[in-house]
């Protein structure tokens, strides 16, 4: 019969011997139930197998880089600070993540201040390319992020080409326009125009490729 919340049973406890003649034990011991959860709970003292460590890079299921968290004394000593992902969490070892974290939030400031200025100078271009075309207007060729790159770069603009948010490569005639992103918070757009050879640039209605 099951006992009511907050309420005491005692139990017979004893061993199963199949190797005796009368399996069942000759002795047995009565113990409560509130006996047998005490013995399954972990003993306090495990606590201090646990040890403080600040992440010095994004660890899955544990947390970001900075973050102070805590973990196994074997998980911390045996794989995180030997592969250099955390520092114990000491008082200097915590006043120089404090102080990371406050450089980068100012490198954070200047990159973005420096992807604004450059997305201003972005937004005004029309990047045209030519392309062997069929009927329809289907390219034989394309136009990549790589191509999109170095035709700035032929401009005087260094954008690394995993930055421009081009899903795929533009494969039809006309005007599209393509997403850079900056900086985490900075997208600039540029249009990029693609003509057949030996046919004028074409005036389309724009396409914006999703971010």
């Amino acid at each position: 019969m099951l006992q009511p919340l907050g309420t005491s049973q005692t139990i017979v406890v004893g061993l199963y011997n199949p190797s005796r003649r009368n399996p069942w034990p000759h002795s047995v011991s009565k113990k409560t139930t509130d006996d047998m959860v005490r013995e399954c709970s972990p003993p306090a003292t495990l606590e201090k197998f646990k040890m403080e460590v600040i992440l010095k890079e994004d660890v899955a299921n544990l947390g970001h880089r900075g973050d102070v968290v805590k973990v196994a004394e074997g998980y911390g000593r045996n794989f995180l600070l030997p592969r250099k992902l955390a520092l114990q969490a000491t008082a200097s070892n915590k006043a120089v993540i404090e102080q990371m974290k406050a450089a980068a939030v100012r490198r954070s400031a200047s990159e973005k201040a420096l992807a604004e200025t450059l997305a201003a100078q972005l937004e005004p271009l029309t990047l045209a390319f030519t392309r062997k075309s069929g009927e329809n207007g289907h390219l034989f060729g394309s136009v990549t992020s790589a191509d999109i790159a170095h035709e700035l770069e032929t401009r005087g603009f260094e954008v690394d080409r995993r930055k421009i948010q081009l899903v795929e490569p533009i494969k039809a005639i006309g005007v599209t326009s393509v997403a850079i992103k900056l900086h985490r918070e900075v997208t600039a757009h540029v249009k990029v125009t693609v003509a057949a050879d030996g046919v004028p640039e074409p005036v389309a209605t724009e396409a914006a490729v999703a971010v």
